[in-house]
């Protein structure tokens, strides 16, 4: 028996508004609307396994600022989110920090890296 689900494409400025056939087993039969390949792709990965940017704050001390902002490195499962951000919630760096600092390695194994986006220098 196959589902319909409405997806929005953000991989390029179309914004397509695609209609998405499921199969029982989660799998992607059909993709109407989509204005490029692209689309195509996006949909069956966001159905089956879809992947966000982590972006969060990271506590530092003895810092100039008490926070880094930090992203991933790349998307990491949107299943490991919520304990990802609490992963970062309990972490704590020492100050001096460097922009593009690997700050954690290969979070929870998703390969992704969490890295600083701006420098934090010592109080």
């Amino acid at each position: 028996m196959e589902t319909d689900r409405e997806i929005v494409c953000i991989v390029c400025p179309n914004g397509c508004r695609m209609k998405v056939y499921i199969d029982d087993r989660n799998r992607v039969v059909r993709v109407e609307n989509a204005l490029c390949r692209n689309g195509g792709t996006y949909a069956k990965k966001e159905v089956q396994s879809p992947e966000r940017s982590l972006t969060s704050t990271v506590k530092v001390t003895g810092g100039a600022l008490p926070l880094v902002s930090v992203r991933s490195s790349k998307p990491i499962p949107r299943d490991k989110i919520r304990e990802a951000a609490a992963l970062l919630r309990s972490l704590h760096i020492q100050a001096p920090v460097d922009f593009h600092q690997v700050l954690l390695s290969d979070i929870l194994g998703t390969g992704a890296d969490i890295i600083a986006t701006r420098q934090v220098l010592k109080a």
